[in-house]
């Protein structure tokens, strides 16, 4: 859908925790991205990771999920 800004749904200090919650949004057709994998690799504690879903996305990835 266009005109969706990428908006955080979650955080993560761990990459294959964000990993896992992208590849589950993915497999509900969700589309997910994320972000700070580089600096985060850096400073994992300091930058944590960030998972982005589109605006228009964010109730069904909050219910995948089951953020709150």
């Amino acid at each position: 859908m266009r005109g969706c800004n990428m908006v955080v749904v979650a955080t993560y200090n761990s990459y294959l925790e964000a990993e896992l919650s992208k590849s589950l949004l993915q497999n509900f057709g969700i589309y997910a991205e994320i972000y700070n994998e580089t600096m985060s690799t850096a400073y994992p504690v300091a930058i944590p990771l960030q998972l982005l879903v589109r605006e228009c996305d964010v109730e069904a990835a909050v219910q995948v999920l089951d953020v709150r």
